[in-house]
C-alpha cells in the first residue's frame, strides 16, 4: 500500500495556485502530497477500495461541488484518516439560521434579525412594516445557506416585496432579514474584518465589504486600535464549531461594538492577491499552509 501524508481533492480551476503552494511547502519539508481531480477521482476510489493507497489526512475542496468525490472521504473515515473539516461538522455550522440561534445563546453580538422559513414550507410573509421599522431601512436579505461571496444577498433592501421576491426566487431557502451594520473607519479603511481560523491560529485581515479587497491587519494595529476582541470572538467560534479552518466577518461600529456579520464560511476562496485584485494576501495564504503543515505533522 502506498502512503501519502496529505491528499487534496479539488475541482475549481482557481485552486491551482493555492494547491501548488501547499505541495511546494509540504514537499520541501519532506511530506508527500497527492492530488485528486475530476480526471482521476474514480481511479483513486478504486485504489482506496483495493487498499493500494492510503492518506494520513485529506483536504477536501471538491465533494461539496461534485458528488463523485464523496466516497473518498467515506472510505478514508473508516481507515482512520484525518479528514480536515469533516462533513458532519460542517453541516452543523453553515446554515446561518441554525448558527444564528446558537450564537445568540452564546451571547455573541449579532445584528437584529428575523428568520423566515422557506417559501416552500410556508409561502406567507409573516413580517410587517412595523418589523422592518424595528431593524431599520435599508436592511439585508440573506439566504441561510447559499450566500458564499455575497451571492444572493441584497444589501440595501427597503420593502416587504423584495423579501418575498427573494423567497420565491430561492423557494427551498430559509432567509435572514437583518439590520444593516455601518462600520467605523480605522487607518483610512472600513472597520470590516475577515478573520481566518487556521488550525488553532487566528489570522486577521481587513476586508472591505464593498470592494471585497483584503489588507493585512498587523499585531501593532490590533494593539493600538484595541481590536483584541476580533481574536477572542474567532477563538470562541472555533470552540463552538470544532472546525479545523473557516473564515468569519466582523464589523466594528463607531461606538466600538463588534458585530459578528457572516458567521462561518468553511470553504475559503484562496486565490492569491498577487494574481487577483480581490484575492487573499499571499502572506496570509502561506501562514494558512504553515499551520496546516504543523497540524498534519502532529497526527
Amino acid at each position: 500500500m502506498e502512503q501519502f501524508d496529505l491528499a487534496i481533492s479539488f475541482t475549481w480551476e482557481y485552486d491551482y495556485d493555492f494547491i501548488e503552494l501547499i505541495e511546494d511547502y509540504f514537499q520541501y519539508y519532506g511530506l508527500k502530497t497527492y492530488l485528486i481531480k475530476p480526471d482521476n477521482v474514480h481511479d483513486v476510489i478504486n485504489l482506496l477500495q483495493n487498499k493500494k493507497l492510503q492518506f494520513t489526512a485529506l483536504l477536501d475542496r471538491a465533494s461539496d461541488e461534485d458528488v463523485s468525490f464523496i466516497p473518498i472521504a467515506q472510505i478514508l473515515k473508516r481507515r482512520k484518516c484525518y479528514i480536515i473539516n469533516p462533513y458532519q461538522k460542517v453541516i452543523k455550522t453553515i446554515d446561518k439560521a441554525i448558527m444564528h440561534n446558537k450564537l445568540l445563546e452564546n451571547k455573541f453580538k449579532l445584528p437584529k434579525t428575523y428568520i423566515l422559513s422557506s417559501f416552500k414550507e410556508d409561502y406567507r410573509l409573516l413580517l410587517t412594516e412595523k418589523d422592518l421599522d424595528h431593524i431599520g431601512k435599508p436592511f439585508i436579505i440573506k439566504p441561510s445557506l447559499y450566500s458564499g461571496g455575497g451571492e444572493g444577498v441584497i444589501k440595501n433592501a427597503t420593502t416587504l416585496e423584495e423579501i418575498q421576491q427573494s423567497r420565491m426566487k430561492s423557494p427551498d431557502e430559509k432567509f435572514l432579514i437583518q439590520e444593516k451594520i455601518y462600520p467605523r473607519t480605522i487607518s483610512g479603511k472600513r472597520a470590516w474584518f475577515r478573520l481566518i481560523w487556521a488550525f488553532d491560529t487566528v489570522i486577521p485581515t481587513f476586508w472591505d465589504d464593498q470592494l471585497h479587497i483584503y489588507n493585512i491587519l498587523t499585531a501593532k494595529e490590533i494593539k493600538q486600535k484595541h481590536l483584541q476582541q476580533l481574536m477572542k470572538i474567532t477563538k470562541r467560534l472555533a470552540q463552538i464549531t470544532k472546525l479545523d479552518y473557516f473564515s468569519t466577518e466582523i464589523a466594528l461600529t463607531k461606538d466600538h461594538k463588534f458585530y459578528l456579520i457572516d458567521y462561518i464560511n468553511d470553504q475559503i476562496d484562496m486565490r492569491l492577491k498577487s494574481k487577483h485584485i480581490d484575492g487573499v494576501p499571499d502572506k496570509v495564504v502561506n501562514k494558512f499552509i504553515e499551520r496546516m503543515y504543523y497540524k498534519i505533522l502532529s497526527l
